[in-house]
């Protein structure tokens, strides 16, 4: 063999070699871009597992009643681990696109529920892209407009502070030497330092955001606003003594009410190295479903315990129809003789109705597995029963007193007497210990 035919043949075996290479790197790539592509798919079907199980937690609770602290722990809890999955998915998609670019590969695009607009009392701020001068195709520059296309992006502005001067300038009287002066600015708490938007952000972090005032220090200190915690603490106690006002009317119009709905809740505070459990107690007036013309309105009270104490000193002076549980706590409103009047017990329908529904609960019991009682069919009739008169309490809701009177005489009555002989009740209470106790008056929340 010759030299050359030697390097002939090499050559031969090099580009042999090198289209070999080509050829796995393409499948290589080829086979990054399919994984891309199904890890995609997989994260997409993850975030959406995650958001339907968000969805269900939520009906439930809606459905179901349940308010509990754990409860919503949970749904915390389902929300993060929802936008950890959310980003990866489109992390995960944008690296599919990408990988797919390259080799013949069918890309993956995640399915996105359609956005909503943005508001329309946003401001419009209008930008104007400079358009050509002349024509891309054939160059001449007589152009004329046909339209346009807008593509608009939201965008946010960085919170800016600022110093407000209000300047007062003074004046002598050349005649009698006397110095005049408009008089100081208005502030919204004694020697106030701090505008209403401020203060008003305060609160509203403080107590509509649960932002605690150390944590609002901080950031302000980041933004370059260096406030302390007494201070930030003083205008908050100067704020509700400027509010005591509307508080108390807000309280009078409440007690003023005909009928209230009285509930309380726990509440986690924070104590020196452990938790407590507090309560607040909110008093709703809402005449709305009842047709009434009165403005709605809440009155919360907070306590470290659940005394009964509490509820009698809140309701000292209400007198009239009180829409609560059978917390024996309210017992001393409804005693004869009290004080500027009487109280009307008027029980919870939807209280009665949960003990039964939880002796009735399937899905509950479903997650229970096989240690779970069995369901309860008599719990399950009676949920049905009572949903009956739920279903003719939306009926009629907002109507007139009349109407919904004649409508509960006519609808309501005879379902709530087959209840009661259903379920056995007696006029007689501790009769049997079985039978539940039936209060004077029943009534929906």
């Amino acid at each position: 063999m010759t030299e050359g035919s030697g390097i002939d043949a090499l050559r031969v075996a090099l580009a042999a070699a090198e289209a070999k290479a080509s050829r796995a790197e393409a499948k290589a790539t080829e086979a990054e871009a399919r994984a891309a592509v199904a890890a995609a798919k997989v994260s997409d079907a993850e975030a959406e597992i995650a958001f339907l199980k968000l969805m269900i937690e939520k009906l439930r609770r809606e459905l179901y009643g349940t308010r509990s602290e754990r409860k919503q722990r949970l749904l915390d809890q389902l929300e993060l681990q929802l936008d950890e999955l959310e980003a990866s998915a489109t992390e995960d998609e944008l690296a599919a696109e990408a990988a797919a670019e390259t080799v013949e590969v069918q890309g993956f695009r995640r399915r996105r529920s359609g956005r909503k607009p943005f508001p329309a009392h946003l401001p419009r701020e209008r930008v104007v892209v400079p358009p050509p001068t002349s024509c891309a195709c054939c160059g001449s520059a007589k152009l004329s407009k046909i339209g346009e296309d807008i593509t608009e992006t939201l965008e946010a502005i960085p919170r800016r502070w600022k110093v407000i001067q209000t300047v007062r300038e003074k004046f002598t009287c050349r005649d009698c030497e006397k110095i005049s002066q408009p008089p100081a600015p208005f502030h919204v708490t004694p020697r106030g330092w701090a505008g209403p938007n401020l203060l008003a952000t305060i609160l509203f972090e403080k107590y509509g955001q649960h932002q605690p005032l150390n944590r609002q220090r901080d950031r302000y200190a980041r933004e370059g606003v260096d406030l302390s915690l007494s201070t930030l603490a003083d205008q908050v106690g100067a704020c509700t003594v400027a509010l005591r006002p509307l508080h108390d009317l807000i309280a009078a119009h409440v007690m003023a009410a005909d009928r209230l709905h009285g509930d309380d809740t726990k509440v986690p505070v924070l104590a020196r190295g452990k938790c407590v459990t507090g309560r607040a107690w909110v008093y709703v007036r809402d005449d709305r479903p009842f047709g009434g013309p009165d403005p709605p309105a809440a009155l919360f009270r907070y306590s470290r315990d659940r005394s009964g104490a509490h509820p009698v000193e809140h309701l000292e002076t209400f007198a009239g129809i009180l829409q609560a549980d059978v917390y024996a706590g309210y017992n001393a409103l409804y005693a004869g003789g009290r004080s500027p009047g009487p109280v009307i017990e008027a029980p919870c329908w939807s209280h009665a109705r949960r003990k039964f529904f939880e002796l009735a609960d399937i899905a509950a019991s479903a997650r229970r597995g096989k240690n779970a009682p069995p369901i309860s069919p008599p719990a399950l009739e009676a949920v049905k029963r009572i949903d009956v008169l739920f279903d003719i309490e939306r009926g009629i809701n907002g109507e007139s007193a009349e109407h919904r009177l004649a409508v509960r005489r006519e609808l309501s009555a005879p379902v709530l007497a087959d209840l009661k002989d259903w379920i056995g009740w007696r006029p007689s209470a501790g009769s049997c210990r079985n039978t539940p106790r039936w209060p004077r008056r029943w009534t929906t929340c």
